[in-house]
């Protein structure tokens, strides 16, 4: 998952970051523009699960930029070979097939000169054709104009990235259901494409199936957005506990009935564990008859998807205005 999150330090953000992790299934993040100079395990469990228990990171500039990689160890051995202002790139090694690869994390200035000294470096990156490369991440330019809604834009930046892409012989990945990945939030915004995902030729061969998907728009300017390829690994199925659960007044019950059920054993870890599967087994039932909370939250997120589908075309009416403030 990639997403330029701008920022991390607020906790009201924690929890659409878990979500969008949660979402997209991922197995590793880049987040750009973490606004953040420091990190640790601690702090990352703030809205990471658990099995993302590796990160590589470049500090902000006070609260300027920041980059960091995030990964399961269970599925991929992670080495950091290089980072600067721009960049953090990291190779790859599956624990599932030994293939190795390398992803490069981008986040790019914004101000005039920043991008041409940028550019200056992107041109001129060293990287092996037989190298599998994934540079991903927000580069806060456009490659034409119709990669803005509005008119403007640098037509010069534009040529320039453009020599630079073709240069260093990347593949641009697609990005289904989307033209933009930036809005400027106003009431007539301003869309923009300033996230880009690019592979080697040698990747493309490796995973001819990569593509993006882009994830709704929540708590930053940016859209956060998926990266697949073709390698899947095979998930169990687990148990998921919702806290909004012991908010409902029959789950008490419910717990209560099936915790003093007998369970006709002697050994006190036996009788503890037996009695957590009665519960689980009885919450598997129980929570049929309850509305399907994550797919109404699925649904909402769908809609939203839709209306800021809708301001790539034309801008929203006032009344569709105040429904996406509402969604």
């Amino acid at each position: 998952m990639c997403w330029n999150v701008r920022g991390v330090n607020s906790d009201k953000k924690w929890n659409a970051i878990r979500d969008r992790i949660s979402e997209s299934f991922c197995d590793i993040i880049c987040l750009q523009e973490t606004k953040r100079e420091n990190f640790d395990l601690m702090f990352i469990r703030n809205f990471c699960h658990p099995s993302f228990d590796k990160f590589v990171f470049h500090p902000s500039l006070g609260a300027s930029g920041g980059t960091i990689i995030i990964w399961k160890s269970v599925v991929f051995q992670g080495q950091l070979v290089f980072q600067n202002d721009y960049a953090l790139s990291v190779e790859f090694t599956s624990l599932h097939n030994n293939a190795v690869w390398v992803l490069t994390n981008i986040y790019a200035p914004c101000t005039h000169e920043g991008k041409r000294e940028f550019l200056d470096w992107f041109k001129n990156i060293q990287m092996p054709d037989h190298v599998d490369w994934l540079i991903l991440g927000d580069f806060n330019l456009c490659r034409s104009p119709a990669d803005r809604n509005q008119p403007g834009g640098n037509h010069l930046d534009m040529y320039l990235f453009n020599e630079a892409i073709n240069s260093l012989g990347l593949v641009d990945l697609p990005l289904k259901g989307r033209r933009f990945t930036w809005s400027n939030m106003q009431r007539f915004p301003l869309l923009e494409r300033l996230d880009w995902f690019f592979t080697s030729i040698s990747w493309t061969i490796s995973y001819p199936n990569s593509y993006v998907t882009p994830l709704s728009m929540e708590t930053s300017d940016h859209v956060p957005c998926v990266i697949s390829i073709s390698t899947k690994i095979p998930r169990k199925s687990i148990f998921r506990f919702e806290n909004y659960w012991m908010h409902h007044e029959s789950f008490l019950p419910v717990v209560q009935q099936n915790w003093v059920a007998p369970v006709h054993l002697t050994d006190p870890a036996l009788i503890l564990s037996a009695k957590f599967k009665n519960v689980r087994r009885a919450l598997k039932i129980w929570k049929l008859s309850l509305p399907n909370l994550k797919q109404t939250i699925a649904n909402i997120k769908m809609v939203l998807s839709f209306v800021t589908l809708i301001e790539e075309f034309r801008d929203l009416s006032l009344c569709e205005w105040n429904f996406k403030n509402i969604l």
